[in-house]
């Protein structure tokens, strides 16, 4: 491999240089990763580090985020410090991606539902069970997860999911969780313990106004499908 040391580039393609100068949008995903890091090694500059680890997740920033410390240091040229860095900068997006969609507070569809819940459980390795609790503007006021780790008619108590709602004067209720498989469509017990919690709802006046389905990149809503 052929290895120039970037301050040896051409200024206008040294990432730190191309930032200022021609602003962080022009920056590729492996130069944003670069100015992370700071540098490379001795046979591969930081750029070119960076792009070697980007194309083990098929240039997927949010595989990228999956990777573990140990993961990232099975690169040569990331040490334990670096990989910090980059896990530390990923979070941050995340979490930047949590409170953009905290501000769409009310919601007015099954996307809004996605944009908020998908950072908390679209990720995850694990099934969790969430409940969102609307006032009458249908805005959230309180959000909660019921359960961890599958979803099974003894994991989801619907005498918590209402009192929940009592406690904090919801008029409604959106359920939502994820599928780690990415499978969208819902399993039979999905169908039972949305088909048992509308009819809880619907004696106690709490509606139960959908529920969700979230992957990584999708999402699957039982009232825009029909179900309800």
């Amino acid at each position: 491999m052929n290895y120039t040391p970037i301050n040896q580039w051409a200024e206008d393609d040294r990432p730190r240089e191309k930032f200022l100068l021609k602003g962080k949008s022009s920056l590729s995903d492996s130069e944003l990763l670069a100015i992370l890091i700071g540098s490379g090694s001795r046979n591969e500059s930081a750029v070119q580090l960076c792009q070697r680890i980007l194309a083990s997740t098929n240039n997927n920033l949010n595989q990228l985020g999956k990777l573990s410390i140990a993961q990232l240091t099975q690169f040569k040229g990331i040490g334990e410090a670096k990989a910090i860095s980059i896990a530390a900068a990923l979070e941050l997006g995340r979490r930047r991606r949590l409170e953009d969609a905290q501000e769409l507070s009310k919601i007015t569809s099954s996307k809004a539902v996605f944009e908020i819940m998908q950072p908390i459980i679209g990720e995850l390795a694990h099934e969790e069970f969430w409940v969102l609790y609307l006032n009458n503007s249908n805005k959230i006021i309180h959000k909660s997860q019921l359960s961890k780790g599958g979803i099974t008619g003894t994991t989801v108590d619907s005498r918590i999911i209402f009192k929940t709602a009592f406690e904090h004067n919801a008029t409604s209720i959106i359920l939502t969780h994820n599928h780690p498989s990415g499978k969208l469509l819902p399993s039979d017990s999905d169908k039972e313990i949305t088909k048992k919690l509308k009819l809880a709802g619907q004696q106690l006046d709490v509606l139960v106004l959908d529920h969700i389905i979230i992957t990584e990149v999708g999402f699957y809503s039982f009232n825009d499908e029909g179900m309800f």
